[in-house]
């Protein structure tokens, strides 16, 4: 029977708070990663909410932490640099509990950033993501004149953007998709936060990622 837990695991700072739904049968681990924590970005987040619970139907044990400063979990924002740090903690704290089964990364808006970020470690090591998927990605220059310098990603990464996304426009990531030769997925009429389309977010990895 599929489960939803709270945990406090030791991360580089001090406590990482994390939210994981597990499927009956785990069969992968997937890390989903929250919006900007300086703007209210949670890991109750419904983006967020919403990749967890399609990884779960997928098979995968989700993890979602809060980024340092939220909730529970300690330190200040470090604009994406310690945070990476963190969640490649949270990943190996996942395969201490699970061991070595295939890994996914997802995230939305400024977790996505950060996933580029844990991408590119995991791509220097022996474990390697097998999956991402990336939904309003962070890139470029974005509101509030925050700028990204987002990682480049696998190629089979799946890319989500909404058509009317007020916050990362969608030029910003066909600029960084294109030297990629990077598919991106344009959802129509979809604001950044994908109100009222979250249902089309699932069905598209699920169209994408076959039960493992």
């Amino acid at each position: 029977m599929a489960a939803t837990e709270t945990a406090l695991i030791n991360g580089p700072d001090g406590p990482i708070e994390l939210i994981i739904d597990t499927p009956a049968q785990v069969r992968g681990i997937a890390l989903v990663c929250h919006p900007h924590p300086l703007f209210h970005g949670s890991n109750t987040n419904k983006v967020a909410h919403t990749l967890a619970r399609v990884f779960r139907d997928l098979g995968y044990a989700a993890l979602r932490p809060n980024f340092r400063g939220v909730g529970k979990s300690v330190g200040a924002h470090d604009h994406g640099g310690a945070e990476t740090e963190d969640m490649l903690a949270v990943i190996s704290w996942a395969q201490s509990r699970w061991g070595g089964l295939p890994l996914a990364l997802g995230g939305f808006s400024f977790g996505a950033y950060v996933q580029t970020r844990v991408a590119a470690r995991l791509a220097e090591g022996v474990t390697p993501a097998g999956r991402i998927v990336l939904v309003g990605t962070a890139a470029g220059t974005v509101t509030g004149a925050r700028s990204y310098t987002t990682e480049p990603v696998p190629d089979d990464t799946l890319v989500i953007h909404g058509e009317a996304d007020e916050t990362v426009a969608l030029a910003n990531v066909m600029e960084w998709a294109a030297p990629q030769e990077l598919p991106v997925v344009v959802v129509p009429g979809a604001d950044h936060f994908f109100h009222g389309k979250l249902h089309i977010i699932r069905k598209i990895i699920e169209r994408a990622w076959k039960p493992l």
